[in-house]
């Protein structure tokens, strides 16, 4: 059971990607033809990738299975826990719109998937994480223990492992 509730580390960046641009189709059909119900995946996927990363989560399956393999531009490995905080923000942000829509109503709750459709258009399109720059920025602020990713703070050792020059070394 122990298993089940892991994230991978490291994090094939396409499949993230491709989770990334799932969630933008979902968040702009919603908000095109007003489907509110869309939220309900919509939440559960990003609840299931914080538990357990892609294993419970039909979107990631997809994306670790079938387009993540096949978009080989931008097949690199990121470091799991940033992209975990991240699913993360899209957890609160879905659970919000939920709980707003179904208290409120959706002409309230659509505006919480505004900032989400922002960021996952940068990761998707841009492969620019938001939810991971604040990740490092909360370790450089110490409020995530350096603990938490020992990798986030040195990548010369995966940048030395893929064949990249390293800055003062030979």
């Amino acid at each position: 059971m122990k298993k089940l509730f892991t994230f991978p580390n490291p994090v094939n960046d396409a499949a993230a990607r491709s989770v990334a641009l799932g969630v933008v189709t979902m968040c702009l059909v919603s908000l095109v033809t007003n489907w509110a119900w869309i939220l309900i995946p919509l939440t559960y996927g990003f609840l299931a990738r914080v538990a357990t990363g892609p294993t419970l989560s039909p979107l990631g399956q997809f994306a670790t299975r079938i387009s993540g393999p096949r978009l080989m531009r931008w097949q690199k490995f990121v470091p799991g826990p940033p992209k975990r905080f991240a699913q993360g923000i899209g957890a609160v942000l879905t659970l919000a719109a939920t709980t707003t829509w179904l208290s409120v109503g959706w002409s309230f709750a659509r505006w919480f998937l505004v900032p989400l459709v922002a960021a996952a258009s940068l990761e998707g399109f841009l492969g620019f994480c938001l939810g991971c720059t604040a990740f490092g920025w909360l370790m450089r602020w110490g409020v995530i223990p350096e603990t938490i990713c020992e990798e986030c703070n040195d990548l010369s050792k995966r940048y030395a492992a893929a064949g990249y020059p390293i800055a003062g070394k030979s």
